[in-house]
Formats: structure tokens, sequence, C-alpha cells
């Protein structure tokens, strides 16, 4: 165990480069503090403690990717430079701590045992709330599955609680997501060179595997012996599964009742659980606030790092040190032309629907048009339809130029007239369809974008759905939520096709298994174009 102090000269310079309120106390780190499990096992912490006789809190923060920059920064510098003690472990199996890496399987019990240690502490303060982002938020789902006494608030940023919704939530495999995942924690510990190497060509080793069939030997070969648990994922596509029961921290929602703030992005790739985490606290009464920002994934890390440091800092005054707490249940960023931040009093607020129809020569209107006319096209798994942008674990997330998508044959492509002032949606856009295709397994992708004065379109929202049976009834597909204002003088396009790879593991049209399916069959998909035809907007003024 080794014992460093902090740099007050630092922390006021992070301190003003993220503008946060100024450092108030210095802090001492003990390094590589053991932390016993039930099983024997030792899992290693870093522990901060701030150098004032009167400390204002103790937080817990638990995850997979180390305990250096900017994780230390993020999660434990900033509050132990004001006052705050905070524990960072790494999980097991990650970084020093014993036992086996296995993705969510054992953070129940260790958390538990953590608190445990914990509360034994002559520096614990009583009571504790909890920190983190993405893994380090499931984290604290799994603490909250069984909540200690002691939790007294927490901070989710991203966090998931359930995988298999991360995973095979559409009906198909989220494959350039969590194959890439899995290859980035098969490198992390490695020495400085090797994981320099690894970022060099990460990019291009992924490409190629996700180009590859079947999806289970193709992930052995870019991964080795490394990271075993991915090909399991892969085999697991039931959501009814037992496989899935123990990396699912829904009853977490069910028994949490401390206050928890959530924090995410209209492009982050768990925005859709942070969602639902919101509403079914909401509904329970928990005390739960929410902001969402036009961040992605990685971006949470970067862009966000400010705003969300204050957010958090404000509500551990809160929570932990018994001030008012003044700020809306949401806040969210208006995305589009004029940006802006708005606070409302729930999620989602009320609207009015806007329908807008496809048209017989690519035009996208308000009036149903007459049954009768049809457009198609032919997907080929061979060469599915690829990703661009959209809410992925990738530097190419967000929102990105797609007006290569409609030129390609295998998408359909239907633009409005020029908006003549602004329109704002916010909520859930939904896509029904009067679909037909030439075989039983298919996928449907869709994409709300806006197309401005220039011609060059950008993604705003997505849905995607694996279907195994023709339906006999339109198509519904819920887009991304979103809350974004189309400029006067913009479009609104929506993209239809059958693929979007390799963010989904592409449909081979056969029914095989995602793990072991290497024969490929084209299909072709008909849009009936009509009235049962259409795009749902959700419409709202905002003041």
């Amino acid at each position: 165990m080794s014992t460093h102090r902090g740099t007050r000269i630092t922390d006021h310079l992070w301190g003003r480069i993220l503008r946060l309120p100024a450092p108030t106390t210095g802090y001492t780190v003990d390094r590589a503090v053991p932390v016993p499990m039930r099983d024997g096992i030792e899992l290693l912490a870093d522990h901060y403690a701030p150098t004032t006789a009167r400390p204002r809190g103790t937080i817990l923060v638990r995850g997979p990717y180390g305990r250096s920059f900017p994780f230390s920064l993020i999660y434990a510098q900033i509050y132990a430079a004001r006052g705050y003690h905070v524990l960072f472990q790494s999980v097991r199996g990650t970084f020093g701590s014993g036992g086996t890496f296995e993705p969510m399987l054992h953070e129940v019990a260790d958390a538990a045992d953590t608190v445990a240690w914990l509360r034994e502490q002559p520096w614990f303060t009583g009571s504790f709330a909890t920190l983190g982002l993405s893994y380090l938020g499931y984290t604290q789902w799994a603490l909250m599955s069984d909540p200690p006494p002691e939790l007294a608030a927490a901070v989710i940023t991203v966090g998931p609680h359930d995988l298999h919704t991360s995973t095979w939530g559409s009906g198909a495999f989220a494959l350039n997501d969590f194959l890439g995942w899995a290859d980035m924690m098969a490198h992390q510990q490695r020495g400085p060179l090797k994981r320099l190497a690894f970022q060099v060509n990460a990019t291009r080793r992924l490409q190629q595997a996700t180009r590859d069939l079947p999806l289970g030997a193709a992930g052995r070969r870019l991964l080795g012996d490394e990271s075993p648990w991915y090909e399991s994922w892969l085999e697991h596509p039931d959501r009814a599964d037992p496989f899935w029961a123990d990396r699912r921290m829904t009853v977490a929602l069910d028994r949490c009742t401390v206050p928890v703030l959530l924090l995410t992005g209209w492009q982050d790739v768990f925005l859709d659980q942070t969602l639902d985490q919101f509403a079914h606290l909401r509904r329970r009464g928990v005390d739960v606030a929410m902001s969402i920002g036009p961040w992605t994934h990685d971006q949470m890390v970067t862009h966000a790092t400010g705003r969300t440091a204050r957010e958090t800092l404000s509500w551990l005054e809160c929570h932990l040190g018994g001030q008012a707490d003044h700020r809306a249940p949401v806040r969210i960023s208006l995305t589009g032309s004029g940006r802006e931040s708005i606070d409302l009093p729930d999620w989602p607020p009320a609207t009015r629907e806007r329908v807008l129809h496809p048209q017989p020569h690519g035009g996208l209107s308000a009036t149903a048009p007459a049954p009768g006319a049809a457009a198609s096209f032919r997907f080929d798994p061979a060469d599915p339809t690829p990703t661009i942008g959209g809410r992925l674990l990738s530097r190419t997330a967000g929102y990105r130029d797609d007006s290569a998508l409609a030129d390609r044959p295998d998408v359909l492509c239907f633009t409005s007239s020029a908006i003549d002032g602004d329109l704002v949606v916010y909520g859930i856009p939904v896509v029904e369809l009067d679909y037909a295709t030439g075989t039983t397994h298919f996928d449907v992708f869709v994409r709300m974008g806006e197309m401005g004065p220039s011609g060059r379109s950008r993604n705003v929202s997505d849905g995607f759905r694996r279907f195994t049976t023709t339906p006999g009834t339109p198509i519904r597909i819920e887009l991304d939520a979103v809350a974004h204002r189309f400029g006067a003088g913009s479009r609104i396009r929506l993209l239809i096709a059958g693929g979007c790879h390799p963010r989904f593991d592409r449909n081979l049209g056969t029914g095989e298994p995602a793990v072991s399916g290497h024969r490929m069959v084209s299909s072709v998909h008909t849009l009936r174009i009509g009235p049962a035809s259409r795009l749902i907007l959700p419409v709202a003024q905002i003041s």
C-alpha cells in the first residue's frame, strides 16, 4: 500500500477547466487497499481521504477500467478535493483485483461484501453515495438489488441494468458494440506499448471480424483466449433464457428507495434503459431526476464531464449534505436548430401527433396517398446496408452526415418539403409500415433525419427490429427518443432499409443461429404506400 498526496494546484486547474466550485481541502490517496470478499478473493481499491476534520460524506465507485486517469479524476479527485472520502475499487479480475472477470456476474455479492468492509472502516462517515458511468453504473444497480441501509444517494451515468436488453433487445445482436467491447477488455490490462498497438489496429481488426462468418468463429479469431464470455452471449438470444437472470438488475428498480440522478445523452447506447429507469422509479414515487445532453457514450467522458460533475456535486450536497434541492425533475438539451437547455416537470411531456406518409415518388407529407403504389429493394446479406452514426459504443457514433445512405439501392428514401417554421419533436417517434418480404426472417431499419438547405442529411432518430414471420398487419417500430428542433427551411427525411451492419448482426435470411450461421439468402422488401404506412411524430410547443 502506498500513500500519495493530492496536488491542490492541479485540482484548482481542473476545477477551472470544468467550471466547478473551488476545491475546499487537500487529500491523501492510499493505493491498492485490499478488500476481502466472502470467497476469500481480495479486490483492490484506492482510498481518497480528504484532509479535513469535517468530511462531507463517503462515495463508493466500482468499475472494471482501472483506477487511473481519466476515471481517477472524474470519479475520485473531483470529490476528494471537495471534502468527500472516495473508495474507488476495481471489480473482480481487473487491475490487480483477484478472481476472474465475468461481466456483470459477481457484482451483487461483491458490492455487498465491499459495503460490509466499508462500514467497519474508522474513516467511514456513516452513509455513502455511489457514482459511475456505464459498467460503473451497472455496479450501482447491482448494489441496489439489495440496498444497504447506509446507502443515501446514487448518480448513475449511462448505466444499463439489463445486459440482455443491451445485447439482444432489438432481436438482433449488437455486434459492433459488444464484440468491440470484448476486444477492448481483452487488451486494457496489457503494457503501454501493447495497448498502443491495439489502439492503432483496433478499428481495422474489428471491421474484419464483423464481416466474417460465422460470428462465433469470427469472435474467437479476434479475441483468441481472451474474453471467453463473449461467445456465450451469442449463444443465448432468448430473453427468457435463465442465462440472463444474474445479468439483469430489474429487481433493483423495484427495491431502490434512495434519491437517484440519471445522466445520459441522446446518442448514448444505453439511452433507452436510462429512460426506462426514470419512468420506473418515477412511478414508484422515488426521488429521481434525469439530465439528457446531446452526447454519445464516449462523449460522456469528454464533452459532458463539466456539466455532469456540476450536477453530481449539487446532487450530493442535497442528499448527503442536507441542502435544499431546487432542480427540475428533468433537464434536457434540445438538439438541432438553436440548441438550448430546457427544464421539464416529467418525461415525456404531453404532445400532439403529426403524421407524415411516404408518397409514391419519394415525398413525405401529411396527405395519405391512395393504396396501390409500392416501393421495393433487395437486401443482400453479403453486402449489408452499412451503419452510419447513431447510438454506438464507437468513435463513429452520434450525429453524422448520412447522405450516402439515401443513394444506396437497398434503401428507400422519402423526403418532405421544406418546413415553413420551426418544428419541435420530442418523445418517441413511431413508424408504421405496410410491409412485405419474400422471407420469414428479415430486419427493418428506419431512420428519421434532417436534410438542410445544402442537401446534406443527418440522423436524428433510429429504429430497428428483427422479425421471424411475415407480419399480417403493419409493422410498428419505435424510434429513439428525441428532443429535436427542425429549423425552418429544413426537410424531414425517412430512410427504410433491411439492415444496419455492423451495429446489428446482418440477417442471413435463413433463420440459422447467429453464433453458427453462415449461409446467406437475399430477399426483396416491399413497402406498400398508402394510409397504413406513416411516420408519427410527437410534436409540442416548448415555451
